[in-house]
């Protein structure tokens, strides 16, 4: 399938030369990409000082701001093992037995509310320049009322990759093939934010990738979510000055945030809406 937005265009990985060991990085918005992208960067490198700025080491390869004969070219000048950023669901990207995928998955009422914060750190005027589209005028509602109406929109996946059915879309998807195939790793947000240290270990073994021993805690102090909010200049995903402030872009990083903008009756609902998008194992791992 094909996913394209005003910004996006799966479309671009067509043709796309893999590599042994390539990475894929498969999330929906404010899910934990960013995180993934660094805890990948330091396993490879092995160290929490990295040789170039987050989005230059793992580029977005979807995103129509940077033009898509750069990127490949880029990713083809790169040495080390790559780590590639998406937000397509893996049935619009190139599945190669040479690579891993990686998706991550965040409680959807949080991720939400994440997107609705980030939407207010966004230069609308820059990406408009940059993508060629007209800039968007659209002020969101106060958080509360956007977030009800998140949950009740109804609308195909393709359209709205960041819609309730679309986070349903892309996880149900991913969840299907991590079952039957060993190239998908199902990463959960909270796992990560529980014991970094343990989620850490359990990718770098899918990743196959030997870590000393001695080199891990300096790693995974340099994963935790303040770290990596202190070192916002270089490890926001912003290579063309779309945020208006980069540590604004690391916001909180804890759970929690949309369950409570909602009273019970209304999360009853959510529950509700989500369990008509989604199969009950997936969503008993996901809400947990």
């Amino acid at each position: 399938m094909r996913y394209r937005s005003d910004e996006e265009d799966s479309g671009r990985w067509d043709g796309f030369a893999f590599r042994d060991g390539d990475i894929v990085i498969s999330t929906r918005s404010k899910s934990g990409t960013t995180w993934m992208q660094m805890i990948c960067a330091l396993l490879i490198f092995r160290t929490p000082l990295l040789p170039a700025k987050l989005s230059t080491l793992s580029p977005w390869l979807d995103w129509l701001v940077v033009p898509r004969d750069d990127v490949w070219a880029a990713l083809d000048q790169q040495q080390h093992r790559r780590f590639i950023k998406t937000h397509t669901p893996l049935d619009g990207v190139p599945l190669d037995p040479r690579a891993t995928y990686i998706v991550v998955a965040r409680h959807p009422l949080e991720m939400a509310v994440s997107m609705f914060h980030q939407s207010r750190n966004l230069d609308r005027a820059r990406i408009a320049e940059l993508t060629g589209n007209p800039a968007s005028t659209y002020e969101p509602p106060p958080i509360t009322e956007a977030l009800l109406a998140w949950i009740d929109r109804d609308v195909s996946p393709a359209e709205a990759m960041d819609s309730l059915p679309g986070v349903m879309w892309h996880l149900i998807d991913a969840w299907q093939r991590a079952a039957a195939t060993d190239n998908v790793l199902l990463v959960h947000y909270a796992d990560l934010s529980a014991d970094l240290d343990s989620e850490m270990r359990r990718i770098a073994s899918r990743l196959h990738i030997d870590v000393p021993e001695d080199v891990w805690p300096a790693l995974v102090d340099a994963a935790r979510f303040s770290r990596m909010r202190d070192r916002a200049a270089e490890l926001a995903p912003d290579p063309a000055g779309i945020l208006k402030d980069t540590r604004a872009f690391f916001r909180r990083g804890s759970s929690g945030s949309g369950r409570e903008l909602l009273t019970d009756e209304d999360f009853a609902h959510y529950l509700d809406r989500a369990s008509e998008l989604a199969p009950s194992d997936l969503l008993a791992w996901l809400h947990r």
